[in-house]
């Protein structure tokens, strides 16, 4: 946990940075972006105003709907996500520097066996 902080002293949640780093990529509407992460237009407004809160999103009426908000990363948003990515860099050559090649590879495989564990277990549930 303590790590977790040095990364994220702004206590950012982990769907908050999903966010993020979406919209490192483009600009969303809201409801691309729930449909994306598969969570409610609540659960994620929720989100919005917690990093709105925190200067790391902007939003902006939609061209064609000016009812809709364009959610954008603003330049204090990417800012937090490159000293996030310095901190996760650091944070692998500790790891590499602690596991024999052997342990780091049996790590990847428990991890990959667990992500695809909770992939399955998700999309079943969408299936409901």
């Amino acid at each position: 946990m303590a790590e977790r902080n040095l990364v994220n002293p702004e206590e950012v949640t982990w769907l908050q940075y999903d966010i993020l780093s979406l919209l490192q990529i483009r600009s969303y509407l809201p409801k691309e972006l729930s449909k994306h992460l598969s969570i409610s237009r609540s659960k994620l407004s929720k989100s919005l105003v917690g990093l709105h809160n925190l200067g790391y999103i902007s939003q902006s009426p939609a061209q064609l709907d000016r009812r809709e908000m364009i959610t954008d990363l603003t330049d204090k948003g990417r800012t937090f996500l490159v000293k996030t990515d310095e901190k996760h860099n650091e944070l692998l050559v500790d790891a590499e520097a602690s596991l024999t090649n052997n342990e780091q590879q049996l790590f990847i495989q428990l991890a990959e066996k667990f992500v695809s564990e909770l992939r399955e277990r998700r999309l079943n549930n969408e299936t409901k």
